[in-house]
């Protein structure tokens, strides 16, 4: 989670009058180090990470290129440039350092307790939002009780918590240099936010929920076809038994 946390403000930092192209090679530099950090990882974590990019990358063109909830400093550009390069890798970092975050020996041991300071600090944030901010921030309200619930029913509750914090680090660099900007209400006018939102934790909540929820079926997916082919192949080693008996005797 170190490593990430780092990561974020210098990326941000050199974005803040970056061009385009500029972007692009941020955006490699994110996706060289995801990479790096995946190869020490197994196939259900590497798929994982796969669900939360796609999933991210869905939700940034949606909800930043068309609906304007936030927009990113080049919101005028092309569609493909309104959301940074460097975003959906930086998604695959950021649910990589909350599972990791997640696994750690003392955050078990002290698990309940994590879970109980989350919740203190979520919901003074919340309150915050809602009585003190200068924006009335409603949407921070119901992201906290998306985080109540990912944190008290969840399958992985501590995987939230660190969501909790590399999140609300990232919210809190990501609007006060610039990087985006959140709209003072929802696409329905309903709905005031703040900028950033309270407890965007509940939101990101759902990216890690379908990771959690697809990348296990993902990993079966992807092992069938090997499992087929070594099956099929006569005289490998490890290969199907009465099976690839047929398929000599077939041969022959």
């Amino acid at each position: 989670m170190g490593l990430v946390l780092a990561w974020v403000p210098l990326v941000l930092l050199a974005d803040r009058h970056a061009t385009y192209l500029e972007q692009c090679g941020l955006g490699a530099l994110t996706w060289l180090l995801l990479l790096a950090l995946l190869r020490r990882e197994d196939a259900l974590t590497r798929a994982q990470v796969a669900v939360v990019v796609a999933y991210a990358t869905l939700i940034e063109f949606t909800f930043s290129g068309l609906l304007h909830v936030y927009e990113y400093r080049l919101h005028e550009a092309a569609f493909l440039a309104r959301v940074p390069q460097f975003v959906p890798p930086g998604h695959g970092l950021v649910y990589l350092a909350a599972l990791t975050f997640g696994r750690e020996v003392w955050v078990h041991r002290h698990g309940r307790l994590l879970v109980r300071g989350v919740l203190v600090a979520g919901a003074g944030y919340a309150l915050w939002g809602l009585l003190v901010s200068s924006r009335l921030d409603v949407l921070g309200a119901l992201w906290f009780g998306c985080l109540v619930w990912f944190l008290l029913r969840g399958r992985q509750p501590l995987v939230y918590v660190g969501a909790f914090v590399v999140v609300t680090w990232l919210e809190f660099l990501g609007t006060g240099l610039g990087t985006w900007t959140w709209a003072h209400h929802s696409p329905t006018g309903i709905i005031s936010m703040g900028n950033p939102p309270a407890d965007a934790a509940g939101g990101y909540g759902f990216f890690d929920a379908a990771a959690l929820l697809l990348g296990p079926m993902l990993v079966r997916l992807f092992a069938r076809p090997a499992a087929r082919t070594r099956s099929v192949a006569p005289g490998v080693p490890g290969g199907g038994g009465a099976d690839d008996l047929v398929e000599v005797r077939v041969a022959g």
